[in-house]
């Protein structure tokens, strides 16, 4: 599959921050991540909703999106993800609709069942009805966002009585939405329900990156079919740890010890996510990165990685990095520099005349360099008879 024209690079924040740590403080430099990454020219970042569990902080991704709005330019904010089941759909549109009128269109809504299960238990909610009431809320959002008639439905967790949105969306025919794909195809199966994008980020759960990426977009694709829809591969966005430094070595030195403790301490024993490991934790880095699920190493490291992506799924719109602080914030600020400037521009285009161009100078040089000498002669020759 060919790479798309200009790949699509953010990030996907959970976030993710260590006990003991200030929260407010926390909470700031998430803001100041977005803002350094609004001007490295990343052109998305997606802000996750969780409740529980003490690690991942934000709970209102919109609130979150409101001020970042106001301390960057360009970059495009969206939820990553709106748990819609624990909200009825129609606050979910009208929160929707008014930040895209407030960022002049730079919103997107990314949407998914929930991830923990300790917010569906502290909410009453049965796991099993999650994805279904994922499923039934993405159709009525789409609805209230597109359609001008008063909207009557009734559900067993929720009820719309002849409701209408007075704020048409910002961006027409609606912004982008986006569904969520982990560990089930639930997540590929609404995409192509609903015409929707997809989020990747089962590779964040632990383990290898699935070899069967393009297998799982085949299911968006044929359900797309079944409901006389259509999905875009350039609205696939997969997300993937990763941290870079100038060395491999150094990349890796610089997270051996948080890159663990996220692992391990949060994934495996505050959420008991099984992590097929024996091996000492300050190895875990190593055993992440040798079996794809990571990329820590340097920018060529990260270009192979897309390339492998792409060869894996069969093409795709989005590289999203996993946002961490698995190194120091001097360290992490300088991994996102490191994309922007030598892994970006590789993707977008931004380099192709710049190549061709030197090439051309280089191959024409002893054409151009007597072409210079030749003026320069002249030049001298007409000095002396003045």
């Amino acid at each position: 599959m060919t790479l798309p024209e200009r790949m699509k690079f953010g990030i996907f924040m959970a976030p993710f921050h260590w006990l003991g740590d200030n929260p407010t403080l926390a909470l700031e430099r998430d803001l100041e991540t977005i803002q350094w990454l609004d001007s490295l020219g990343f052109d998305e970042a997606w802000i996750g909703e969780h409740h529980s569990a003490g690690w991942e902080t934000i709970s209102s991704p919109e609130i979150f999106i409101g001020i970042a709005a106001e301390r960057t330019k360009h970059i495009k904010l969206g939820t990553g993800v709106a748990s819609l089941p624990y909200h009825h759909p129609l606050m979910v549109a009208n929160r929707m609709v008014l930040l895209d009128h407030l960022t002049r269109g730079r919103v997107m809504l990314g949407v998914g069942p929930g991830a923990l299960v300790s917010d569906a238990y502290q909410l009453g909610i049965d796991p099993p009805t999650q994805r279904p009431r994922m499923d039934e809320s993405i159709g009525v959002i789409k609805r209230l966002l597109t359609e001008t008639d008063p909207i009557t439905h009734s559900s067993d967790w929720f009820t719309l009585k002849e409701a209408l949105l007075h704020l048409r969306p910002y961006t027409q025919p609606h912004f982008p939405i986006a569904v969520a794909a982990a560990q089930s195809p639930s997540g590929m199966v609404a995409a192509g329900k609903h015409g929707l994008g997809v989020l990747s980020v089962s590779v964040i759960r632990g383990g290898s990156v699935s070899s069967n990426l393009g297998d799982f977009w085949k299911i968006a694709e044929e359900t797309a079919e079944e409901h006389k829809q259509t999905v875009d591969r350039n609205e696939w966005r997969i997300v993937l740890h990763v941290h870079l430094a100038d060395s491999k070595k150094d990349a890796i030195e610089q997270v051996r010890e948080r890159s663990a403790a996220y692992q391990y301490d949060y994934f495996h024993q505050t959420m008991g996510m099984p992590f097929d490991y024996e091996g000492p934790k300050e190895k875990i880095v190593d055993y992440m990165t040798q079996n794809g699920a990571w990329c820590v190493g340097t920018p060529d490291d990260l270009i192979a990685k897309i390339h492998e992506l792409n060869e894996q799924s069969g093409g795709f719109g989005g590289f999203m990095i996993q946002a961490t602080e698995w190194g120091t914030r001097e360290q992490v600020l300088h991994s996102y520099e490191l994309i922007a400037r030598y892994v970006m521009p590789h993707f977008q285009g931004s380099l192709t005349n710049l190549q061709t161009s030197q090439k051309w100078s280089e191959d024409h040089r002893e054409e151009l360099q007597s072409l210079k000498n030749v003026s320069i002669e002249k030049a001298m020759s007409q000095y002396k008879r003045n």
